[in-house]
């Protein structure tokens, strides 16, 4: 299999380049110990990744006692870097989740919190400046991580989105973040953001951070439309649906993971429909001589709209795998494969 080099893709009409594949670290600090988290940076800055993706919340699962613990690791790694030559992401937790430890609770994406988490977030990562500033779910009810449908019913209060987005814009003048982009958000959100943003002159999203992959294309019926017309881009995240996509819980339902190690984890992929789409999509890989790992990442890596994948591993075997599939190229007759199961099997876990 040839190589190929890595690409790097602008985010948005004026956001930062990176490359086309991101590193994912919520499991540092929890599955990964400073040490192999840093060997894993080390070999992603190897195969010409410049892109590192974390959250004040991280690791994940979320505890008290582990709180930040992330954004340290990759601190400390940061520290030892040239930094003007990496692209540094994190995420502002917002309401509506049991997170009383972080910044005391409840959180809000008022002025007061977002600013109090860019500062620990620049304190945890020891940089002067944070290259992308993520709000990682929205303040609004809205359902999330595959809660269907909306409710009216669950209405609260929340900061108004223009007064998130100022908050934004006096750190964007302070150069404590460069560039602002949105996460788990909705097309009613996305275009909300970007018409105050035109109005008011204040920061303009340049990415949002949905999960995409071959059991949830929700981002394709709306979203992508958003990205080609409002040139937003989507960063990726679970293109492997939480392992789903690897093929090991096909084999053996107990298989060593996230969502067999952790109570209650992974809820959005534990439906009846995930079996047999990820057994269809295995056929396929089986039939053209590839991992389902290398067939999933390859789809996802290759759709127009998505400006970077987020990927993450447990082990540096994981992580090779997930940057070799960089290297496949699906031709048109594996793609009509995929859109055939997904004709029967559409997003079996949005």
């Amino acid at each position: 299999m040839a190589k190929r080099e890595m690409q790097y893709r602008q985010l948005g009409a004026s956001g930062p380049r990176v490359s086309a594949v991101c590193l994912g670290t919520m499991t540092f600090g929890q599955q990964n110990s400073e040490a192999e988290a840093h060997s894993q940076l080390d070999f992603a800055r190897e195969r010409g990744i410049d892109f590192i993706d974390t959250a004040e919340m991280y690791p994940v699962p979320a505890r008290a006692e582990t709180s930040g613990e992330t954004e340290r690791i990759v601190g400390n790694w940061l520290a030892r870097q040239a930094r003007e030559q990496l692209v540094i992401a994190t995420k502002v937790a917002g309401p509506a989740r049991s997170l009383e430890w972080i910044r005391g609770g409840p959180l809000a994406l008022d002025r007061a919190n977002i600013r109090a988490a860019v500062e620990g977030s620049l304190r945890r990562l020891r940089t002067e400046y944070i290259d992308l500033y993520q709000l990682h779910w929205p303040a609004r009810n809205q359902p999330l991580f595959g809660q269907l449908p909306f409710d009216p019913a669950r209405e609260r209060a929340s900061t108004p989105i223009r007064a998130q987005l100022e908050a934004l814009a006096e750190l964007v003048g302070e150069g404590k973040i460069r560039h602002v982009g949105l996460s788990n958000e909705q097309p009613w959100g996305v275009m909300e953001f970007l018409r105050l943003a035109r109005e008011a002159g204040l920061p303009r999203v340049v990415s949002v951070q949905n999960a995409y992959n071959l059991l949830n294309r929700v981002y394709e019926y709306g979203l992508s439309e958003v990205s080609l017309r409002e040139q937003v881009a989507l960063l990726a995240y679970s293109p492997l649906a939480f392992g789903h996509l690897s093929g090991k819980y096909l084999a053996d339902p107990a298989a060593r993971g996230r969502i067999t190690a952790f109570e209650n984890f992974g809820v959005r992929y534990a439906k009846a429909g995930v079996p047999p789409a990820v057994d269809r999509y295995a056929q396929i890989a089986r039939r053209r001589g590839l991992s389902l790992t290398a067939l999933a990442l390859s789809y996802v890596y290759s759709r127009w709209f998505v400006g970077s994948t987020i990927i993450g591993a447990t082990t540096m075997v994981q992580l090779q795998q997930n940057l070799d599939a960089w290297d496949v190229a699906l031709d048109d007759e594996t793609l009509a494969e995929i859109e055939q199961v997904h004709q029967v099997h559409g997003n079996p876990a949005p």
